[in-house]
């Protein structure tokens, strides 16, 4: 006679895989997305936590990149455009 072996339920998540977003995320953050990935990164934290996965560094990563980029990204804007509107510089 052999013994039933148990069948993983349908939605079951590999504890050792690496959360898909979370590396997509990851991704955006260097090629410039950031505001997709910031919101990828958070949405695989959250998963990656819940289903007990890795790729928590990625999304991390993702969500931090994401941040640095666009505050150094308002703070080259903000003096362009002040030297813009005294004149000092042409915009054509």
């Amino acid at each position: 006679m052999t013994t039933p072996t148990a069948t993983p339920a349908p939605n079951a998540v590999d504890p050792q895989s690496t959360n898909v977003l979370s590396i997509v995320a990851f991704v955006l953050s260097l090629i410039g997305f950031n505001v997709i990935a910031i919101v990828l990164g958070f949405i695989g934290l959250s998963q990656a936590k819940k289903n007990g996965q890795r790729g928590r560094g990625f999304a991390i990563a993702a969500v931090i990149i994401g941040f640095v980029s666009i505050v150094l990204f308002v703070l080259i804007l903000i003096p362009f455009f002040v030297l813009a509107a005294s004149g000092e510089v042409a915009v054509s």
